[in-house]
């Protein structure tokens, strides 16, 4: 789909429906790729069947979330390292210490994108974590 047209030609997006994320009616694109990024929509333990079972835990919300992110990643052919920047929102900020534990196991050494967490009172599904990157292709 043309969505626009710089100096060097036009930018083409592709939205990307994958395969570890069931599908939704929800009006909105799970990933959406341009000539240089990869944009993931946000993504919440709610979101898929074996995310449920760890509802109610920051930690291992966060670890099903980020698997999940690695699983798209793996389809798209991208690295981790390549992930340039991350919005975290937590139900409760009380539970930053327990996402951020297992946010660090994710990553490998010290590269670390860029980050922003807030809190965000009501997430999916009675979520405590929801995240949402962006990678350079």
């Amino acid at each position: 789909m043309l969505i626009s047209s710089s100096s060097t030609g036009p930018v083409i997006l592709t939205r990307i429906q994958p395969r570890a994320v069931p599908e939704s009616a929800a009006p909105f694109s799970q990933v959406v790729l341009d000539d240089q990024y990869a944009f993931l929509s946000g993504l919440v333990a709610a979101d898929f069947p074996s995310g449920l079972e760890v509802l109610g835990d920051a930690a291992a919300e966060t670890r099903a979330v980020l698997a999940t992110i690695g699983d798209i990643l793996d389809e798209l052919e991208l690295a981790r390292d390549r992930i340039v920047k991350v919005e975290v929102h937590l139900a409760d900020l009380d539970d930053f210490d327990a996402m951020d534990a297992a946010y660090r196991e994710f990553f490998d050494g010290k590269a670390y994108p860029a980050r922003t967490t807030v809190e965000s009172k009501r997430l999916f599904g009675g979520s405590k974590v929801e995240i949402t990157c962006q990678v350079r292709r």
